[in-house]
């Protein structure tokens, strides 16, 4: 690895003075007198785009993670002339460049520094490649923390700590080690209570350093490309996420029964094994909505085949599974095996749509099926081909969804495990070295997955999930964070990686349940299966060559625990499917670190462990086996622990007792959490009422309850219903008033309303001003209440 130390000492170069600006409408260009421009482009207010270039002109300006659509405009843009400086001026920032050497400081409008260049820009010319090894290094305060930069294997808040984003098949990878599957370049810092955060738009071998190498620098650079990064102002956590979040997209609605549990094993074969885990679920009341189909699904592991001994008639087996409430998932990985009696590999051949070596040949490596070729997926032509491909097995099998492996690109039997540096990718019309292209080949191989699953599983919803991810990637797939293993340092990872993707854009993420290498006990199970009902994705995965690891491998005990935990997900689905619509509509992460819960208290900046499920719900998973509790940190609010309903008050760690079958789970006071009744899969009854939980607060309450068809489009044609619960708590009094928004009517006609923790005895119950009979005692007793839909004001009165 080369580090910065080492870099300046072989000769960085630095930009000199400016000589010149020019402003053209929302960006202004600084000229200096060694050719370096520095192009500053005001997109909102509070975001600036920061671009570089050391050759006196810019290259074609192109990127795969920035969403078209993303919002963009200011209010109010001024440059002035200072002595030493120029100073642009938004509504909410203050960015100050020197005339000596481009440096930049960007300030609030207090003149309250936000962030700094220490050395700033520099560059060093890279001989053995060409282009530039660029830099940038910033000032870091006592003090400061940083998060995010996508699913690192490392405590939550990386200050102190040095990472590498290139995507590698990282099989069994270990706690520190770097680098991963994924590469998101974007961190956010904090301090003296105010965020900001950076995006390093570069998809080269990058790396960020967090104070780790000088103790007051933060510095990131790549091997390669531009120095392009773009700066989020908050000062809040949700408003740098929130923007980040909107400029590299959001992805659609996931069909509700992608949120419900899955069940995968490399591998499920031959179909009797299949079916044989699906009835056990069934028997065993477990609910579950998919299963998943690993490469032994295929002839000789050749992509878009079926083996038919293995699988005899697939479009018969997906449809039963069907009957029975299973979606069936198939894995497509990259490569494609060379045999010129393969369809796949002879269309390809043909279209000359395999990557290329520098001097010619196509791009040869061992996968899973021997020797194969590779689509170059960066060729708008090879993702529409692509698409096609997945004709049959979308709507003529049945397949519901397909989960996109081994695109990092994975290599076997090569010492960096993947592509060499010389092949040659279209770039979308930017042909570059793979040295470019590595870090993005996995998210377009997902993005013309899911243009293909899209297309033929319309007019329902696609379901995709990926293994290697850029920035951007979630506007077209769900992940999961790869190899792991069946351990308890493990275990604490994924609650890591599942919080750090989440503040990273990358919202529908989860780990291998169980994990993936090495048996896990039937403890360890357990405690992931209580930590991986509270992920947005839910799976069960196991590399299968130690056994199995369905819930039914170990003993009754941990068959209950499983049971118990995968019921209370389908009973949460309005919840989490709310969540999922807040991600979208608003940017906002389904699960919140308590530093992002709450940055104003610094106890939360160093939590890694407990974190908010959607708004209104909090979460500590047992990460040590033989645990009769654990010690956690409460935020600030008032709680009510799930189990018993006592309540806490929270601003302070303290001791919560579990069981072995309880996890800590608290609810915010004053929350409305919205319940289905426990289904075996989405779909499987119909609804006849929605329960809601009322948490009883003295004080006022938002909640929120997002539903629609739960498949299929029509949502965005306002076929949906939005239910904006307000809820006011006085000391003998407890009053909801409900508004409705959407064109959908929901199957059920009532509510059935469980009140929790009310302080006072219920005399009275008012309907839109209109006393209602109840009877008081049994009330009192089971303190629920079973109404219609169609009220406006619900009051209790004591």
């Amino acid at each position: 690895m080369i580090t910065n130390t080492e870099l300046e000492y072989k000769g960085d170069l630095y930009p000199s003075k400016i000589v010149s600006y020019t402003q053209d409408v929302d960006s202004v260009y600084f000229y200096t007198d060694n050719n370096v421009i520095l192009k500053l482009t005001v997109l909102r207010d509070s975001l600036i785009r920061f671009r570089f270039t050391t050759k006196g002109y810019f290259s074609n300006d192109f990127s795969y993670a920035i969403d078209k659509s993303h919002s963009h405009g200011y209010n109010h843009l001024e440059i002035s002339e200072e002595t030493t400086y120029y100073k642009i001026t938004t509504t909410k920032i203050v960015c100050k460049i020197q005339k000596a050497d481009l440096r930049a400081s960007i300030l609030d409008l207090k003149e309250n520094i936000i962030l700094e260049d220490e050395l700033g820009f520099h560059w060093e010319e890279c001989y053995e490649f060409g282009g530039n090894i660029v830099k940038m290094s910033k000032s870091s305060r006592d003090g400061e923390c940083f998060y995010g930069l996508g699913d690192k294997a490392t405590q939550l808040n990386l200050k102190g700590k040095r990472v590498e984003n290139f995507a590698t098949d990282q099989y069994a990878f270990q706690k520190e080690q770097e680098p991963l599957y994924k590469a998101v370049p974007f961190y956010i810092g904090l301090h003296h209570k105010q965020a900001y955060g950076i995006f390093f738009d570069n998809t080269f071998q990058s790396f960020f350093d967090f104070c780790h190498e000088r103790r007051n620098v933060t510095s990131f650079w790549a091997h390669g490309g531009e120095m392009n990064y773009y700066f989020f102002y908050g000062p809040s956590m949700q408003d740098v996420v929130t923007s980040y979040t909107d400029l590299t997209g959001k992805p659609e609605l996931p069909p509700l029964w992608a949120l419900g549990y899955h069940q995968c094993k490399w591998s499920y074969y031959p179909e009797s094994n299949v079916k044989e885990v699906a009835a056990k679920f069934r028997e065993l009341q477990i609910p579950c909505d998919a299963i998943y189909l690993d490469i032994d699904y295929m002839e000789g592991f050749r992509c878009f085949t079926w083996n038919k001994e293995y699988f005899p008639d697939p479009k018969r087996m997906v449809s039963e599974l069907a009957e029975d409430g299973f979606k069936t998932i198939v894995i497509i990985d990259p490569g494609i095996k060379i045999d010129k009696d393969y369809w796949v590999y002879k269309e390809a051949l043909a279209k000359d749509y395999f990557c290329k070596r520098a001097d010619g040949p196509y791009m040869k490596g061992k996968v899973w099926p021997g020797e194969c070729n590779f689509p170059d997926f960066t060729n708008p032509e090879v993702r529409e081909w692509w698409a096609g491909l997945f004709k049959e097995l979308i709507s003529e099998i049945g397949v519901k969804g397909v989960w996109n492996d081994m695109n990092e690109p994975a290599v076997m039997e090569v010492p960096n495990k993947t592509f060499p540096n010389d092949v040659r990718h279209d770039y979308d019309g930017n042909p570059c070295s793979h040295r470019k292209a590595h870090n993005i080949y996995g998210t377009q191989m997902a993005r013309a997955t899911y243009h293909g699953v899209k297309r033929f599983a319309y007019p329902k919803r696609p379901f995709i999930i990926t293994r290697s991810a850029y920035s951007g990637a979630q506007r077209y797939t769900s992940s999961w964070t790869g190899d792991n293993v069946a351990s308890w340092e493990h275990l604490w990872i994924a609650n890591i990686q599942v919080q750090r993707m989440s503040i990273s854009g990358m919202g529908f993420t989860g780990s291998d349940i169980g994990g993936f290498a090495e048996q896990p006990t039937g403890e360890l199970y357990a405690r992931w299966i209580q930590l991986g009902v509270f992920h947005p994705f839910c799976r069960t995965h196991s590399s299968g060559d130690h056994g199995n690891q369905e819930p039914w491998a170990f003993d009754e005990e941990v068959i209950d625990i499983t049971r118990k935990f995968v019921s209370l997900r389908y009973q949460l689905l309005p919840y989490l499917y709310t969540m999922f619509w807040q991600y979208i509509e608003e940017g906002t992460p389904m699960l919140k670190p308590l530093v992002y819960f709450d940055q104003e208290d610094i106890q939360t900046h160093y939590r890694n462990d407990e974190f908010i499920f959607g708004n209104q719900i909090l979460v500590c998973p047992i990460l040590e086996p033989n645990a009769q509790g654990r010690r956690m940190y409460v935020p600030k609010g008032q709680w009510y622990n799930y189990w018993n309903n006592t309540l806490v008050k929270g601003g302070k760690e303290m001791w919560v007792d579990t069981k072995f079958d309880e996890i800590p789970v608290f609810v915010k006071a004053g929350a409305i959490i919205p319940k289905y009744p426990v289904q075996q899969y989405v779909g499987e009854i119909e609804i006849e009422e929605l329960t809601l939980d009322v948490y009883y607060k003295e004080g006022k309450e938002k909640s929120v309850v997002y539903e629609d068809g739960q498949d299929g489009y029509d949502y965005k044609k306002g076929r949906f219903s939005l239910l904006s619960f307000q809820m006011t708590g006085k000391e003998k009094e407890l009053s909801i008033q409900l508004h409705k928004d959407g064109k959908f009517n929901t199957n059920y006609s009532k509510f059935k309303i469980n009140f929790i923790g009310l302080p006072f005895e219920v005399q009275k119950v008012r309907i839109d001003n209109e006393d209602v009979e109840f009877d008081t005692n049994s009330f009192n007793i089971e303190q629920s209440l079973l109404i219609s839909k169609e009220f406006s004001v619900l009051h209790i009165i004591g």
